[in-house]
């Protein structure tokens, strides 16, 4: 069931606690509001979801699917086409972003688009912490400083390339970035593929925000960071569907 209640509090006070809420305001924007929370549960203010359950502060979202255990969230507003968002928790001053997937314990967002698995950002706003660094930019010198973004590699074909290395017996190991040169965790199996400009990127940022913007700049395809966090049979059984998905278009375009 879905309820108007004056405020987020009164919202967080109500006696039921699988009601959705909505304010009086999204009521006029959303005539249909009801209708756009027929699949929801325990959430506020939400729009055109399908399939969340449980998560609380939510605020205009919109075309999100298959949400859950979310918690945490404040004065979000204007998110569009989220996709596939889990265990995500203390988000909060997000605006205007859309189009993200993925993101989980991001704090003070402002204008992101076309993100996908974020995690444990704060104060993103054109990763202007790192562009501003002389020594990342591949045209840096001693001599001849040069501002920017490190240079992120592109694995070709990289689905199928981290799931054969990952799927030989001991090379996966989800519980730690990196074992031994033979085995490593699905992040660290793509930062380890992309040779010396992985390990750069990854010793400036993090394995993690590393493996993301490479698999971001070298497929279509998709991983957010919660994967990240997978047991070895999850993890596997993942990229061994991204393999197929990627081996699928790969035929596709060479026809």
């Amino acid at each position: 069931m879905t309820k108007i209640f004056k405020s987020y509090g009164e919202f967080l006070n109500r006696s039921d606690a699988r009601e959705n809420g909505v304010s009086e305001d999204f009521t006029r924007l959303y005539p249909e509001w009801e209708k756009m929370n027929e699949t929801n549960e325990a959430c506020w203010n939400c729009s055109d979801c399908s399939g969340c359950s449980g998560c609380s502060g939510c605020s205009d979202c919109s075309d999100c699917s298959g949400c859950s255990r979310c918690s945490g969230c404040s004065d979000c507003s204007g998110c569009s086409d989220c996709s596939g968002c889990s265990d995500c928790s203390g988000c909060s001053g997000c605006s205007g972003c859309s189009r993200c997937s993925g993101c989980s314990r991001c704090s003070g967002c402002s204008d992101c688009s076309d993100c996908s698995g974020c995690s444990d950002c704060s104060g993103c706003s054109n990763i202007a912490w790192l562009r501003e660094k002389e020594d990342l930019n591949p045209a840096s010198t001693a001599e001849n400083p040069v501002k920017g973004f490190p240079n992120v590699p592109v694995i070709q074909n990289i689905h199928q390339k981290v799931y054969e290395a990952a799927n030989n017996p001991g090379a996966l190991n989800m519980g730690d970035w990196h074992t031994c040169d033979t085995t490593h965790c699905r992040a660290g199996w793509v930062v380890f593929l992309a040779g010396d400009a992985g390990k750069k990127l990854e010793a400036h940022t993090s394995t993690q925000f590393a493996a993301m913007q490479i698999y971001k700049e070298s497929s279509a395809i998709r991983v957010s960071p919660p994967r990240f966090f997978e047991t070895n049979e999850v993890a596997m059984a993942d990229m061994k569907r991204c393999a197929e998905e990627e081996a699928k278009q790969t035929k596709t375009e060479v026809h």
